[in-house]
């Protein structure tokens, strides 16, 4: 199946594996994603009443995590270009019962809103699946106001040897397996592959967010270096 840009074989992707995206992440990760999104959120230090953004949301638990912290007096917008991912994450915030979740289709590349309105802009897994990072990055930097702060959690690339190595292989050939077992759709989980692999290291993404303006970026690794939290704070 051709396709004439990478941002209609992402959205391909995933109006295709919608159903069993939540499962996949668990069998991917080992579950280790929500223990790390977990341990991000201590970071940020999110407070009752705060605005966020989670750009890029999927099927919505950053969004309904930042939900819980900002509260009833708080505001949360998750944005998706997936009509499909969307449902599942509306399905998930009415079972939460969170009115303070608005769910938005929308393109991260083009964010709907004004320059300087959330307290927190944040996107999880969802940034090596843009046609151009750095125009996210703005994007997120633009709408994100003074004093606060926009974070990515991504995969990334381990640096040691041998563990390097054996992430490539689990990557390339473990992942597409599991998502013809799983989910039926080899090729939309080889393409999970692809934009991990070509996804910038830590180093390379944190100069990404000085690129874009941020003036201090915080970096933590999990897994050995295979994901990364970037934590940038407009001054």
């Amino acid at each position: 199946m051709g396709f004439s840009s990478k941002e209609e074989r992402v959205h391909h992707v995933f109006e295709r594996i919608y159903e069993n995206y939540d499962s996949m992440n668990s069998v991917i990760s080992f579950k280790q994603h929500t223990l790390w999104r977990k341990d991000v959120m201590k970071r940020m230090h999110v407070s009752p009443g705060d605005s966020a953004l989670d750009v890029c949301c999927g099927t919505g638990d950053w969004a309904i995590s930042l939900a819980k912290a900002v509260g009833a007096e708080g505001k949360v917008i998750g944005l998706d270009f997936s009509e499909n991912m969307l449902s599942i994450a509306r399905e998930k915030g009415k079972q939460e019962q969170l009115d303070e979740i608005e769910w938005m289709h929308g393109n991260a590349m083009e964010l709907p809103f004004d320059d300087n309105q959330f307290d927190y802009v944040t996107i999880g897994f969802g940034l090596r699946n843009v046609p151009d990072y750095m125009a996210v990055l703005k994007e997120m930097y633009r709408v994100v106001k003074p004093g606060g702060m926009v974070v990515c959690l991504e995969t990334s690339q381990p640096t040691l040897i041998g563990y390097r190595q054996l992430y490539y292989f689990y990557f390339r050939f473990i992942m597409p397996l599991f998502g013809k077992v799983f989910a039926k759709s080899y090729q939309e989980y080889s393409w999970l592959q692809e934009s991990a692999k070509d996804f910038p290291g830590k180093d390379k993404l944190k100069q990404m967010f000085f690129d874009a303006g941020f003036k201090h970026v915080d970096v933590k690794m999990y897994a050995g270096g295979g994901a990364a939290m970037h934590m940038g704070h407009k001054s």
